[in-house]
């Protein structure tokens, strides 16, 4: 059972809380929580900050509607930092970027495929989306107009390219086949 008084909060009573999208997976911010800030984040289920340079409480959206909404809070093997495992509404960022990590210092040359999962789930949140909000002339809505067993050929259509793709010597042709 998780009890606040278990926390290791530092010399200056703080801890480091990072926030990560609970569907994307992706790091939005990384500041740090008093007590008190785990507390109200917890009973409130909105995620607040203590502000080491002004020295108090903030709840993160209050100025600008972007709220953290909390749907987990997990913390680490030490006690001593905290995952909030949030729906942003709008972007986290003060500069108007949906993360604070928007700039890259170094990126692996495969490490597109490592977003596969947040790929994966903007499709998912597109055709839900289209389910619910039908655009005229989406190719998404004409399949569901025209039932599963079009949906269901269409799948397959795209699978077997993928196999193609892959029995190939060019694996840029099998690259484009996944991501497009």
């Amino acid at each position: 059972m998780f009890n606040i008084s278990d926390l290791n909060f530092d010399k200056n009573g703080v801890i480091i809380a990072a926030s990560q999208d609970w569907r994307s997976k992706d790091v939005l911010i990384v500041g740090v929580m008093n007590e008190e800030a785990v507390r109200k984040t917890i009973d409130t289920g909105k995620v607040h900050y203590f502000s080491r340079s002004r020295n108090e409480l903030w709840l993160k959206g209050e100025t600008s509607g972007h709220f953290q909404l909390l749907k987990e809070m997990r913390y680490d093997c030490e006690l001593n930092s905290v995952l909030c495992l949030v729906e942003q509404m709008g972007v986290a960022c003060h500069t108007g970027n949906m993360s604070c990590f928007y700039r890259t210092a170094f990126k692996a040359e495969y490490a597109e495929m490592a977003d596969i999962n947040t790929m994966i789930t903007q499709v998912y949140d597109i055709v839900v989306n289209r389910r619910s909000n039908p655009v005229e002339g989406s190719y998404t809505n004409y399949l569901f107009d025209k039932g599963i067993d079009k949906m269901l050929k269409k799948v397959g259509e795209e699978a077997a390219e993928v196999i193609i793709a892959a029995k190939n010597e060019d694996k840029s042709e099998l690259t484009c086949e996944l991501l497009i």
